[in-house]
């Protein structure tokens, strides 16, 4: 890293912000300045436990550093992070980006003259077990999610679209690659005045459709993801943390300890259906993105999630939102 350590503030350090402030603590070669937060007590408890300076105004923290970590309610993202880059001060906004599309068109174009880097927490991108599907090639023609978990207050101040679903919405995005074409979906509310049940599906421009269902009043908690393409067939579960791979070959490797080999005869051609379950290498996501974006403001590596990224993944999730709405209406 740089001989001039870069200088980062955490701004809210509630459930998840505290853990911005952590993994800073961890990584070498930075200073972590100080944090900032409206809940007196709670940003006590914190500085007391990571012997972190406090800030009691937030320009002065501002002021201090080259970049910070925003970890505020989401209908606060918008006015923070446009009053960090304008002073020249690089993001890290947790997800999602904004509360509109307009709002996050707004943060990009000022990144982009002041030039400063947005870097977007969503999280699930640095799964432990999604990353292990890098080595294979995965173009799926239809792909399905479900991520379901147990009723929480915290996150309730948004529908489970953009507290939940956004999440996969982020990761199939990344995934498929191409244009949305259409958009059906359906829920309900169910314990709060807002959407707690959700289901989308996507149709791309390349062909693949895409069934996403998530729900925040599930007795257990569910994340997992199936995609399906010609002669591959993957199952992630980002919960537990395992993938397994399933592919049709014609040709193996009989040197290679397969977990399963079935062979089968396809029109006179003989095949193997293949069992692989790739190592999971388990390291901590956020304190991986976290130092992504550091080596991204030193200019050795890009956003994992950027701030266009950010605000295509807030788009659909606000479609989905507002045919949710139109539906109940």
């Amino acid at each position: 890293m740089k001989k001039n350590p870069i200088k980062l503030g955490v701004i809210g350090v509630g459930h998840l912000g505290q853990h911005h402030v952590k993994h800073y603590c961890s990584i070498k070669d930075i200073t972590l300045v100080g944090l900032f937060d409206t809940d007196e007590k709670q940003a006590l408890k914190i500085s007391k436990q990571y012997n972190i300076p406090i800030f009691d105004n937030l320009n002065k923290l501002i002021s201090s550093v080259d970049a910070v970590s925003i970890v505020t309610p989401t209908i606060h993202h918008a006015e923070v992070a446009e009053y960090c880059l304008k002073m020249k001060k690089h993001v890290f906004i947790e997800k999602p980006i904004t509360s509109t599309i307009r709002e996050a068109e707004n943060l990009i174009e000022i990144a982009k003259n002041k030039k400063k880097i947005i870097q977007v927490g969503h999280i699930e991108r640095l799964n432990p077990a999604l990353r292990a599907l890098e080595p294979y090639q995965i173009k799926p023609a239809f792909i399905e999610f479900q991520r379901l978990a147990p009723y929480s207050e915290r996150g309730t101040d948004v529908p489970v679209v953009l507290d939940k679903m956004i999440h996969d919405i982020d990761i199939l995005l990344s995934l498929v690659n191409a244009n949305v074409d259409s958009i059906e979906a359906s829920g309900l509310s169910i314990l709060t005045e807002s959407i707690d049940i959700a289901h989308a599906r996507i149709k791309f421009s390349n062909g693949c459709v895409a069934s996403i269902m998530s729900s925040r009043i599930s007795k257990n908690e569910v994340r997992k993801i199936k995609t399906f393409q010609q002669n591959l067939y993957t199952t992630i579960d980002l919960y537990k943390g395992l993938t397994e791979i399933y592919k049709i070959e014609n040709n193996i490797n009989s040197n290679q300890d397969y977990l399963l080999k079935v062979p089968f005869d396809y029109n006179g051609t003989k095949k193997h259906i293949i069992y692989e379950k790739p190592e999971i290498i388990k390291e901590d996501a956020l304190r991986l993105e976290l130092i992504n974006f550091i080596y991204s403001i030193e200019g050795t590596e890009k956003p994992i999630v950027s701030g266009e990224a950010g605000r295509d993944a807030l788009a659909v999730a606000i479609e989905i939102q507002e045919k949710i709405t139109e539906g109940i209406k």
